[in-house]
């Protein structure tokens, strides 16, 4: 299959996955409450980090490792562990939820909660693994600002795609974190064109919600030092709402595209939304 036609058949699956979110908008609740609980773990971890001097994403670049050097590790570590496993653990549920409806069924928010809480062993100990990986990306970024930076983003972004199935087989399968990154991996390289391009479509498409959604923040803004600014503070809450709501909209799908993608490469089943053709050709 030719490249453009990887690049037709993955923007048609991104399409496709506004079906389900049509029937579940509900799924849009899963990224709110992952990026508000983000925040919170942010702002939790913000003053002891803060107390550190300011410095504290700045991991060592000589051989002398001082006390606060290893207390600002241990924070960062402790800080991604949390983060990515909020984000794990919201995830989860949503692509959880969007299997059930695959398979016939109606799920609930509590349904993506419970599978996700069925599953929480195994959830935080990819948070553990994800954390480790990330703090070492740190490093390696922190060698050199021009190198480090290069590698580290080269290493971040093999990294994502070797583990973009780690969520549904850690819902599904409750497999060990080796187990689950072998799994993942398999199902990248039979649908790596597919995926790449779905997620690009729907990363270009949350960019073009953002875009319009700034449009009317930006004329709001300018707005407000004149007689009209009223209005002005009326556009930008505006410009804010359909921002937040592409965001949403955009997560929800890519996680609802993702489970699709697992279902067949699984069960070798087509979910009804999605055309059987375009799923044949994305695991040739």
């Amino acid at each position: 299959m030719s490249f453009m036609g990887r690049i037709q058949n993955g923007w048609s699956l991104a399409m496709a996955s506004f079906k389900v979110l049509r029937l579940d908008p509900e799924l849009m609740l899963f990224p709110l409450a992952s990026g508000i609980t983000c925040l919170l773990v942010l702002a939790s971890f913000a003053l002891p980090l803060v107390g550190l001097g300011g410095n504290y994403l700045d991991v060592i670049t000589d051989d002398k490792i001082t006390a606060t050097d290893i207390v600002a590790y241990v924070l960062l570590f402790l800080f991604y562990f949390a983060n990515y496993f909020v984000i794990i653990f919201f995830n989860s549920a949503l692509v959880s939820c969007a299997i059930i409806r695959f398979k016939g069924g109606n799920p609930t928010v509590m349904d993506g909660i419970r599978s996700s809480m069925a599953g929480i062993f195994y959830i935080m100990l990819w948070a553990l693994v994800a954390a480790t990986v990330g703090l070492i990306l740190k490093v390696v970024e922190s060698r050199s600002e021009t190198v480090g930076r290069i590698i580290a983003g080269l290493l971040g972004a093999a990294w994502s795609m070797l583990t973009y199935f780690v969520v549904p087989v850690l819902v599904v399968e409750h497999r060990t974190p080796w187990d689950a990154f072998k799994r993942s991996k398999d199902i990248m390289f039979k649908t790596w064109g597919e995926t790449f391009t779905a997620s690009f479509s729907l990363g270009l498409l949350n960019l073009v919600v953002v875009l319009v959604g700034g449009i009317p923040a930006v004329c709001g803004f300018m707005m407000l030092s004149t007689a009209a600014a009223s209005l002005g503070y009326v556009l930008i809450a505006v410009g804010i709402i359909l921002v937040v709501l592409g965001v949403l909209c955009t997560s929800a799908l890519e996680s609802i595209l993702l489970a699709g993608l697992y279902i067949y490469a699984e069960d070798g089943v087509v979910p009804d939304c999605y055309d059987q053709s375009t799923f044949n050709q994305a695991f040739k």
